[in-house]
């Protein structure tokens, strides 16, 4: 038996990270090309960041705008925060699972094709007064 647990999760629940946040699983990008355009966003203002990912053209893009547009909306609706006082504090993404494929090539033999999918996870915070 767990010894300690109410302590634990009482702990758990007082170290919790409370900065509004968005979640993305199982989308069908490469984490690697998720990267790139994640590079281009990490620690601008949010309405900044929208605006440079409406004009990128990567397909990764659309995903990402949806995720930081979800979690400007989390900060406006469950923290009662104010969108232009937000900023992006993390953003990146983490390998899914593969989907595992064959490509049948000459004598009876196959080449793996690994179809990588993402998590990606978009974690804001407001502004501090003095930067």
């Amino acid at each position: 038996m767990a010894t300690r647990s109410r302590e634990k999760s009482k702990q758990r629940k007082e170290n919790r990270d409370e900065r509004p946040r968005a979640h993305a699983r199982y989308i069908r990008i490469a984490p690697s090309k998720v990267r790139v355009v994640l590079d281009i966003v990490r620690g601008k203002q949010v309405d900044e960041a929208v605006n440079i990912l409406s004009t990128t053209q990567k397909a990764a893009s659309e995903v990402i705008l949806k995720l930081v547009n979800s979690a400007a909306a989390n900060a406006e609706h469950n923290a009662n925060l104010n969108r232009q006082d937000l900023y992006v504090a993390e953003i990146f993404a983490d390998g899914g699972p593969i989907l595992k494929r064959i490509q049948p090539v000459s004598k009876g033999r196959s080449h793996r094709i690994n179809k990588r999918t993402s998590h990606i996870t978009v974690i804001l915070d407001t502004v501090k007064e003095g930067n």
